[in-house]
């Protein structure tokens, strides 16, 4: 078994376990989410038992007992920190919720796609260390809580249902970032032919055109609500095209950008 090196506060590295390697119970002062990056096993958690796998994370709240038996060769993110180096509102209300108790998560294929570019950001961070490196890595940390600390209220059906509710969902929070349907085909590992049949057996449309659709309806609360520039706007909402974005905003609403606000924003 092999261990890098960490340091205080915010430390991310890399724990290597051979097939049959033991790690015995112990405790930590600090928080501790273990990340499965490859391989499968089990762990006590506070005398319960929970399986290992690839892409899962344990959440290790300070002074719980744990151990890990790996039933293969596995290699484990340790991101380990110390709460009170992160923000107040942070401390006060994300931490509780996410080490509320020990447990393995399993998160889905979008919480666990930003939790992973999460991580490689603090790697990159740690290992360059340049201007406001620690800085970024509260950033980074305060992010993810949040994302996990989200994942624990969602539930879901089936497998596809799952998938364009996730897919719906990250839409709707991510509209300004989206650039193709590959992007979100790849997002969930299906095809992007796939990926349009079952959204659209779902939501009677494709995902560009409730992509869309959610950018519209967020330009329009932004003409009504503030005084920005419509370019300002239309680059906020994520549309490359100053035409482009003109031309589906007519079609959709009926009017211009700046009849729609000269209209209805004095009503």
């Amino acid at each position: 078994m092999q261990t890098q090196k960490r340091s205080p506060l915010i430390s991310l590295y890399e724990s290597k376990h051979n097939e049959k390697d033991v790690v015995q119970p112990h405790h930590h002062q600090n928080h501790q989410i273990l990340y499965i990056l490859d391989g499968e096993g089990i762990c006590m958690l506070d005398g319960v038992e929970n399986t290992l796998k690839t892409d899962c994370f344990m959440i290790i709240p300070p002074g719980v007992e744990h151990s890990i038996h790996s039933h293969s060769k596995t290699s484990v993110l340790v991101l380990e920190f110390d709460a009170a180096t992160l923000g107040e509102d942070i401390q006060q209300e994300v931490i509780p919720h996410v080490f509320r108790k020990a447990c393995v998560l399993q998160l889905n294929t979008f919480d666990s796609s930003d939790v992973r570019q999460l991580l490689r950001k603090k790697l990159y961070e740690q290992s360059h260390r340049d201007l406001f490196w620690q800085m970024a890595l509260k950033n980074s940390l305060s992010e993810m809580l949040i994302i996990i600390s989200r994942s624990y209220t969602q539930e879901a059906a089936d497998l596809n249902s799952l998938r364009v509710e996730q897919l719906k969902r990250y839409i709707e929070t991510r509209y300004f970032d989206i650039r193709s349907t590959e992007e979100l085909a790849n997002r969930i590992g299906i095809s992007k032919r796939y990926l349009q049949q079952i959204f659209k057996e779902y939501y009677s449309m494709t995902p560009l055109q409730y992509l869309t659709e959610v950018r519209i309806g967020r330009v329009k609360k932004e003409l009504l609500e503030t005084e920005k520039d419509i370019v300002s706007i239309c680059f906020e909402m994520g549309f490359e095209s100053l035409s482009t974005f003109y031309r589906l905003f007519k079609k959709m609403v009926g009017v211009s950008p700046n009849v729609y606000r000269t209209t209805y924003k004095s009503k």
